[in-house]
């Protein structure tokens, strides 16, 4: 019961990564408000529940500052505060050449997935240096670290939160709250289902996640216990780090190159 009795906001909660995380907070007694654009988070929220757990549904954009104010005063006013803020909320964004895609595609991918984080810590932090202590979450990716996991506006829009994560905890130097970042590799989640189902439509399931070490894809919930560690008080001396969690992918990344003009096959 790490998260007992403590105030929990986790982005991106209707699915995957976030609703993994979501329902590990819950069960180490957190008190979770899930989050999601989508109100698949109602789900989500109903198995906390039914599990003995507390958590509140809320449907929210993680890039409108609005949204993330909101949220935020609402995890204050319902638990009396902020403890842990997982801001994983997160879009692909495609993976065409950087030719193929539009300034618009980059500005989305930019708004949810880097200024979502930067909202995030804006917000939360003010209320956990009310507190004396606190700890920010953000799912970054391998593909931050550096070319070869995904595609251009994902992969930049993730090494920006790398970085963010890196400022913020300069930034809250002598405050006692935490910022760190999660960078999961190839998981199967709503942003990947459609590899995965091509997979096993072509009995080709034995290529998924070939490139990494452990040879095999990642669950959800092996992110979801490092964002936990991390946001716990047993990661008390990790801050500012990314932590990617990929199979070992990330020691190589090794990938068929795309040449300018042609598409990598």
């Amino acid at each position: 019961m790490r998260f007992e009795g403590k105030s929990i906001i986790v982005t991106g909660a209707g699915s995957g990564i976030g609703r993994a995380t979501a329902n590990l907070f819950a069960a180490e007694g957190g008190k979770v408000i899930a989050a999601d654009k989508n109100d698949s988070v109602n789900a989500t929220v109903a198995a906390i529940r039914a599990a003995g757990g507390t958590a509140t549904a809320v449907q929210m954009d993680a890039g409108n500052e609005r949204d993330v104010e909101d949220v935020v005063a609402l995890a204050c006013a319902e638990f009396g505060g902020l403890d842990v803020f997982y801001a994983n909320a997160g879009i692909a964004g495609g993976i065409d050449s950087i030719f193929d895609q539009t300034a618009d595609l980059w500005a989305e991918v930019l708004r949810v997935n880097l200024i979502g984080p930067f909202l995030a810590i804006k917000h939360a932090a003010p209320q956990m240096v009310a507190r004396g202590k606190g700890a920010i979450v953000c799912t970054a990716s391998v593909a931050g670290i550096r070319s070869g996991a995904g595609g251009a506006a994902y992969s930049a829009s993730k090494a920006g939160v790398i970085n963010l994560v890196q400022t913020a905890a300069q930034q809250l130097s002598g405050s006692n709250v935490r910022v760190n970042a999660v960078c999961p590799g190839l998981i199967e989640t709503g942003m990947t289902i459609r590899a995965y189902e091509y997979a096993r439509e072509h009995n080709k399931e034995d290529r998924i996640g070939r490139l990494n070490p452990l040879r095999r894809g990642g669950e959800p919930e092996e992110i979801a216990r490092v964002a936990l560690f991390l946001a716990s008080d047993e990661a008390s001396y990790v801050n500012g780090q990314a932590w990617a969690v990929d199979g070992g992918l990330s020691s190589s990344h090794p990938v068929t190159r795309q040449e300018f003009g042609k598409t990598a096959v």
